[in-house]
């Protein structure tokens, strides 16, 4: 092993590969599928968020901290296309965060998992050097439902929810300055307070059209990769596709930054990126809209080979893998 991420994970996963009773699905998908009951299964995450390095609480509010704590894992379960259960939260605590904070942070952490009708069933708490936080979530589907990331297949359509790079810019945003100007408001909330896509996860699922699907929590370079590696093909993205709003180009020209590569690399947006057979992506796009509201784009399509390619101006480029990544 070294300090890549992707080579611990790889090395971890060789060290673990193995079966047990009741294990579907193992290390390498955004939750781990256990067998339940008849054609129940248990789906399981687990995410950690350490100070300085997942959240600054010089910006990030600890009701919100909160929020996301329990955001991404929630997540987690709707890139399977489940539905989330019990939660497990431990706390490492510092001085760093006041009672009042870490009230406010748990009073977030509750609030949310009461939206998704989640219950907080145990945990742990420790000192430590940090505010860092773990948290275990359970949820549950039909395990003849559960989307996987190493089910694309060749020729798919590659489609992904909501806007792209909203996260990464209020998260630049953030950095940068101590008043962020009100009209780049939703870009920070997008960084401070993600909203999981449980609703359209399950209407995916159930459609019987989605081959793969993970959640974008890495920017699309890197979590396309995932898929790609997991099915052993490679995908091609069309630059001119990407989903971005007005807001994220208007933020980009104000900080003199490129707001295609905050989609591509920037993270965190907890939209879901799902692959479906040739000719029916746009009938499960309008479903989604007419069932939830919600829009989804088309980005590209998966091929043989290997690696995320992007078409831009009639050039190719390989981006596999340029999207965030932890150095240990």
């Amino acid at each position: 092993m070294n300090n890549s991420e992707l080579a611990f994970i790889k090395g971890v996963a060789s060290l673990a590969a193995g079966q047990a009773p009741g294990l579907v699905k193992g290390i390498g998908d955004d939750c781990a599928v256990l067998q339940r009951h008849d054609d129940e299964v248990l789906l399981i995450t687990t995410d950690t968020l350490v100070s300085g390095v997942h959240f600054n609480l010089k910006w990030h509010p600890p009701h919100l901290l909160g929020r996301k704590a329990a955001a991404v894992n929630i997540s987690d379960i709707a890139a399977m296309g489940g539905v989330p259960r019990y939660a497990l939260l431990s706390a490492a605590l510092s001085p760093e965060l006041s009672d009042g904070d870490l009230q406010e942070f748990m009073n977030g952490f509750v609030e949310i998992l009461k939206e998704y009708d989640v219950v907080l069933v145990g945990g742990d708490t420790v000192a430590a050097p940090c505010p860092t936080f773990n948290i275990t979530l359970l949820g549950e589907m039909s395990g003849a439902e559960v989307c996987y990331r190493a089910a694309a297949q060749d020729g798919d359509e590659i489609w992904g929810s909501g806007f792209l790079g909203e996260a990464a810019a209020g998260l630049a945003l953030c950095e940068q300055m101590e008043n962020v100007p009100e009209q780049f408001a939703p870009l920070v909330q997008a960084h401070l307070n993600p909203q999981p896509r449980i609703a359209l996860g399950r209407v995916l699922a159930a459609s019987g059209h989605v081959h793969a699907m993970l959640d974008l929590s890495d920017g699309l370079a890197t979590d396309l990769a995932h898929i790609c590696t997991a099915s052993g093909l490679a995908a091609q993205v069309d630059a001119n596709k990407l989903p971005l709003s007005a807001t994220i180009e208007k933020a980009a020209a104000f900080l003199g930054c490129d707001a295609r590569q905050w989609a591509l690399s920037g993270g965190e947006d907890y939209e879901l990126l799902y692959t479906v057979a040739p000719g029916t992506g746009e009938a499960l796009a309008r479903q989604v809209e007419e069932e939830l509201g919600l829009q989804v784009s088309r980005l590209g399509q998966m091929n043989s080979g290997q690696g995320v390619f992007l078409m831009e101006d009639g050039h190719k480029r390989q981006i596999s893998y340029q999207g965030y990544e932890h150095h240990l």
